[in-house]
């Protein structure tokens, strides 16, 4: 009843086959969330991707919560649920601000949370490590905070939400097409991070398919920077983009970055030259096999940030250094990263499709 009235109150029509369960034992709830529709939607996107009806239906932005009277518990979105059509003659223009939002309609199961409560065991015991890591700093490196960046490459997004639910919210992405897929699936105070291989033709996707980008940790060039600011300019969004440059501290062709000699440069060219971008600081990967930093690593990183600078005229130190992954984050605190990048030691190795890399 509760979900019909609402259908009513927001000027929703529903189809004759309007509800699919996938689980038996499950919570109905509704909720009105935020998302700025363009086009009436014909379908719904949950937590496991987009329901495929018999046409075409724009995603819905879905995530875990409840309303409406539904019981007080974190909701996941396991399945179909409903396949709703806004009429738009229904909406007046003046309202579609205030409204901009639709129904939807999912399935509490808690198979699905304690599937993944592995995660927040792992993220409390990675938050605990930096927070060690970082007491046990040198007196020069003290008082530095660190940011956690959980990497969800390759994993579901209920996993991700489970370490949403456990408080994180700062998380990264190596691949435009998965993390856009993942933005309208999460809660929108997410920030993201993105930290693969970024090419200029993929720059729009990424900005206008993630409002909540927090920083692109992988900027190699003066072109790729002024991809990203022109979608910046375009987007209309508020604020400035922060960027970090990637470096190649280990100098090998076969690794992305810039050489170290080039990146106050850059740093330069993106700090004076682009108005839609802050020069946030560097990022490194680190040794040949993707291992970790070397001490020949941080030293590296280290000193281009003296020179970037200096050639800026800012304190070094309000320069962000992202140094570290799984394999070596605690290392990379006590030499000074202030953002360390953690993925399997969160959400467990990753497994990746027969045949791709």
């Amino acid at each position: 009843i509760r979900f019909r009235l609402v259908l009513a109150m927001w000027g929703i029509q529903r189809q004759p086959f309007l509800v699919f369960l996938t689980k038996l034992q499950t919570t109905q709830c509704t909720r009105i969330v935020s998302a700025r529709l363009r086009h009436g939607p014909a379908g719904l996107e949950t937590f496991r991707g987009v329901s495929h009806f018999s046409r075409a239906a724009p995603p819905i932005r879905c995530s875990g919560g409840v309303a409406l009277g539904a019981r007080p518990a974190a909701v996941i979105c396991i399945g179909v649920a409903a396949w709703l059509r806004v009429s738009s003659a229904t909406i007046a223009p003046r309202g579609r601000s205030r409204i901009s939002s639709t129904i939807r309609h999912c399935t509490a199961s808690s198979s699905t949370a304690s599937e993944f409560g592995f995660v927040a065991e792992n993220l409390a015991e990675v938050i605990s490590k930096v927070d060690a890591a970082v007491a046990a700093r040198p007196a020069e490196g003290a008082g530095t905070d660190v940011r956690l960046v959980a990497v969800g490459k390759t994993k579901p997004v209920e996993a991700i939400a489970a370490a949403y639910r456990a408080g994180h919210r700062a998380f990264g992405e190596n691949y435009v097409q998965e993390l856009i897929e993942k933005v309208p699936l999460l809660p929108e105070d997410v920030r993201w991070h993105f930290i693969g291989t970024l090419q200029s033709n993929k720059v729009a996707s990424l900005v206008k398919g993630c409002p909540s980008l927090a920083c692109v940790e992988t900027v190699t060039s003066e072109k790729l920077a002024r991809a990203l600011n022109k979608s910046m300019k375009d987007s209309g969004r508020a604020g400035k983009l922060r960027i970090m440059v990637q470096v190649n501290s280990s100098r090998e062709e076969s690794k992305g970055g810039v050489d170290p000699d080039s990146c106050s440069q850059l740093a330069k060219f993106i700090a004076m030259e682009c108005d839609y971008l802050e020069f946030a600081g560097l990022m490194t990967i680190g040794a040949p096999d993707y291992s970790g930093c070397r001490t020949e690593d941080f030293d590296t990183l280290h000193r281009c940030r003296e020179e970037a600078a200096r050639v800026l005229g800012v304190e070094a130190k309000s320069l962000e250094l992202s140094m570290g992954m799984s394999n070596d984050f605690e290392n990379a605190i006590l030499n000074g990263s202030s953002s360390v990048r953690v993925g399997s030691s969160i959400f467990g190795a990753r497994q990746y499709p027969a045949g791709s890399a």
